[in-house]
């Protein structure tokens, strides 16, 4: 299975269950990247990764 590079906002709830709200919470405070590709926002996996890991 490939890893994704990643994730939407609506995908990082899923793998993280964190809310929504948390989550723009969390781009906000500058814990978690985000990518702007167009209209679409991005979360970058490792940056998932490492949040829940506890380096963020």
């Amino acid at each position: 299975m490939i890893e994704p590079l990643a994730y939407s906002v609506s995908e990082a709830c899923r793998v993280s269950s964190l809310g929504r709200t948390r989550l723009y919470q969390l781009i906000g405070e500058g814990r978690l990247e985000v990518r702007k590709i167009g209209k679409r926002t991005l979360i970058p996996a490792a940056s998932l990764r490492a949040l829940i890991g506890g380096e963020g």
